[in-house]
């Protein structure tokens, strides 16, 4: 599953959250885990994929 990962706009905490792409896009945004508010925004970064190369 995905690991969504979030910043807060009142106390500036970082924090994650795996879950799958279709609790993701149905449920409303997470509050802060720190402070509790509900002013999070979602933190664009890389990802992994591995592959297996068949010869």
């Amino acid at each position: 599953m995905p690991q969504y990962e979030y910043r807060c706009q009142v106390c500036d905490a970082h924090f994650s959250r795996t879950e799958s792409m279709a609790d993701h896009s149905a449920r409303p945004r997470p509050t802060c885990p720190k402070c509790e508010s509900p002013a999070v925004e979602p933190v664009f970064s890389d990802f992994f994929a591995k592959t297996v190369r068949k010869s």
